[in-house]
């Protein structure tokens, strides 16, 4: 299995829970971007 991985360019090395954390915030904020800028394109619609 170890061989399969390699090939396809997975890391073996352990995440830390930061990682997680710092990756957790990050499609969050990037979530909550998407939605604003839907919001305000939405808002300039309306007024068309």
């Amino acid at each position: 299995m170890a061989e399969r991985s390699a090939s396809l360019g997975w890391s073996e090395q352990p995440t830390t829970p930061k990682e997680h954390t710092m990756a957790d915030l990050a499609f969050v904020a990037v979530t909550v971007a998407v939605f604003a800028l839907m919001a305000f394109v939405a808002r300039g619609v309306e007024k068309l």
